[in-house]
């Protein structure tokens, strides 16, 4: 790998972590603080939440390299729209929201528009393919339509629910972007391996100021931009892939999907709106776990790191193998979720 392929991942490292400081003081001349209540782990008043312009800031400089190295390239031009367009309407809603708190329709809204936005500059899943003969089975436009929207918006909203405690959005996405990068190398993706070390770069930029004891927060800003980012990053490499077509995206963000996947069955199975807020959510249960937030934290790290491997690992596997290699997986999987309580509704600082 070249200096010149690395030079978005230095930019955005070097913007993001000079820009953070600045975040913080506007921030605070905007009132744009955290307020702890009842649903927050965190305990400290008046941290800002303007970190995601920052990342943002680091992001949208290493794109603005990128595009202007590569010139007329045709990898590039009309696809990296996606990105910065999405990217910067939902880095615009997140930061309305730090400030003045939205209600969860404009934020769906926003991400339906943002999702929509994509699709149109080519961010689609269009096929699926049968693991045994690796047949595609190419998707009618509805189809392919509805399931793009479907994974974008999912995607953004797991990274924005995981936000929870401090540096731990930041660095999972962190992880879950050079991984997804890296599987964008194996297959000679380029536009998708610069885009991710921009990404990667702008996340890590940040993580020093956000990592516990944290002195800025990510915001919605941040973490709706992080999530939409991995959403895009994640259809990148997914054609290139030799396994079934969604398995090693969704085995790298499994953290964050499983997460979101259990909240949603545990609001349904309880009446409640899906948006309903509560304490349940994996960091919540690793923290009571784990007593400190520092060590919450780096738990869920190495879990992220340990889905990130099986997904790299299954890059490698074709036909009955990776229907195996699966299985296995989700049985693990189900079996850690429970031994970890996971599966439990019980709210757990209820003790």
């Amino acid at each position: 790998m070249s200096f010149s392929i690395l030079l978005p991942f230095l930019v955005a490292a070097v913007v993001s972590a000079l820009a953070t400081p600045i975040a913080a003081r506007l921030a605070h001349q905007l009132g744009v603080l955290d307020r702890p209540n009842e649903r927050k782990v965190n305990r400290r008043a008046d941290i800002p939440l303007l970190g995601g312009l920052a990342v943002g800031l680091g992001f949208f400089v290493a794109c603005a390299l990128i595009i202007i190295r590569a010139g007329e390239d045709s990898i590039y031009t009309g696809h990296i729209e996606g990105f910065l367009v999405g990217g910067l309407l939902l880095m615009a809603v997140g930061a309305f929201d730090d400030r003045y708190t939205l209600s969860w329709r404009p934020k769906l809204a926003a991400q339906l528009t943002a999702a929509w936005v994509a699709i149109y500059y080519g961010f689609r899943i269009e096929h699926f393919t049968e693991p045994f003969e690796l047949t595609q089975w190419e998707f009618q436009p509805a189809v392919m339509f509805t399931v793009t929207t479907v994974w974008i918006v999912f995607i953004t909203n797991a990274m924005n629910l995981l936000d929870g405690l401090d540096g731990l959005a930041t660095g999972v996405g962190a992880i879950v972007g050079a991984t997804l990068t890296f599987i964008c190398w194996e297959s000679n993706e380029t536009f998708g391996l610069t885009v991710g070390l921009a990404l990667v770069g702008s996340l890590l930029g940040f993580l020093p100021f956000n990592f516990s004891p944290a002195k800025i927060f990510l915001g919605d800003a941040g973490a709706l931009l992080a999530g939409f980012s991995l959403s895009l990053l994640a259809l990148e490499g997914y054609a290139k892939a030799t396994v079934l077509t969604f398995v090693v995206p969704i085995l790298a963000l499994a953290v964050p999907l499983i997460d979101t996947g259990l909240s949603i069955v545990r609001r349904a199975l309880s009446g409640r709106p899906i948006f309903d807020p509560d304490k349940q959510h994996i960091h919540h249960r690793m923290l009571a776990s784990s007593g400190t937030h520092r060590d919450a934290v780096l738990s869920i790290y190495f879990l992220t790191a340990c889905f990130c491997v099986i997904a790299v690992s299954f890059t490698r596997l074709d036909g009955p193998a990776a229907i195996l290699f699966l299985g296995l997986v989700v049985i693990l999987t189900v079996r850690l979720m429970r031994n970890l309580g996971f599966l439990s509704n019980e709210d757990p600082g209820s003790d």
